[in-house]
């Protein structure tokens, strides 16, 4: 019976399908800032570990100069034949 007088008047079911244009507004807000959130941490999940290893890096790099102007009168391994 319903069926016959859907075409007559808004149900109850087709005023909710669409949100008040501020809310809708309020939903892609939403949105756009967990697809931000989500991008942030996307590739790197322990900050703490990549900072820790390019720290690593930056250390060893210094290292190797500071043994590179120290040490330029020759390698220092010798190979040894018996």
């Amino acid at each position: 019976m319903g069926a016959c007088f859907s075409c007559c008047g808004n149900s109850a079911e087709e005023t909710n399908l669409m949100p008040s244009p501020e809310e809708r507004r309020n939903q892609q807000l939403e949105a756009a800032e967990r697809r931000r959130q989500e991008n942030e941490s996307r590739g790197v999940k322990n900050l703490d570990k990549v900072r820790r290893q390019q720290q690593r890096a930056l250390d060893m790099e210094r290292r190797e100069e500071e043994a590179a102007r120290q040490g330029d009168n020759g390698p220092t391994l010798r190979w040894q034949a018996s």
